[in-house]
């Protein structure tokens, strides 16, 4: 899952970064507003967690364009502005759920959780799958009662099939919830993750949709 951060105090938004990786996100962290709107454009993102001062352009702009340019990203304003009247126009702007300055990192993930499952239509925080469960707030995957051992980058492919029951999912928008702006990849990266998964799961687990993607079937 690859969130994106829009945050202009170095400190903060270094510890919000530090500990999304320790939840095996992938983030791409922004200073600038502007830096933020022109990756949206191109790059594909699960979630933002915007900040509402910032110093070339108010998050509310932010949040008002993505709206009016049709995207459904889930957005977690995160800010100091703790006013009834600030929750009211974050979320009147089109925010998804608000959080003020100081908090906990632990609430900041269960409520970046929240988003995802209500984003992938999820009500239970478990997904399962036939004989397999995923839990998405302990990080683990267990195949008839027993737990799997997945690689970071595993996890993410299996996760990201799972929200997507029923699509296909070509390999570029794969890489890019894998991995974020400044990290490499090795052009056969998610081949490789989906032949380990396989093994550790099953061969009919993923479909090859060939020259298009991967798939997981709806049940």
């Amino acid at each position: 899952m690859r969130i994106i951060l829009v945050e202009d105090d170095s400190l903060l938004g270094e510890g919000v970064v530090s500990g999304l990786k320790q939840q095996n996100y992938n983030v791409d962290w922004f200073q600038q507003g502007k830096q933020a709107l022109e990756s949206i454009k191109y790059e594909s993102f699960d979630a933002m967690i915007l900040d509402l001062g910032l110093p070339d352009m108010s998050g509310l702009e932010i949040l008002q364009r993505i709206r009016q340019q049709g995207s459904l990203l889930p957005v977690l304003i995160l800010t100091a502005r703790d006013s009834v009247e600030d929750r009211i126009a974050g979320l009147d702007a089109g925010a998804d759920d608000y959080l003020t300055k100081p908090f906990d990192l632990d609430e900041v993930y269960a409520r970046i959780r929240a988003l995802l499952r209500r984003g992938s239509g999820r009500a239970s925080p478990l997904i399962s799958y036939l004989d397999i469960q995923l839990d998405p707030a302990a990080h683990s995957v267990s195949k008839e009662g027993k737990v799997v051992d997945l690689s970071r980058r595993e996890y993410d492919v299996l996760l990201e099939l799972f929200e997507n029951k029923g699509r296909v999912l070509s390999r570029a928008r794969l890489e890019e919830g894998l991995y974020s702006i400044d990290e490499e990849m090795a052009s056969n990266a998610v081949e490789v993750h989906i032949h380990h998964l396989r093994k550790k799961l099953g061969s009919k687990l993923i479909r090859t949709i060939r020259g298009v993607g991967y798939t997981i079937d709806k049940l």
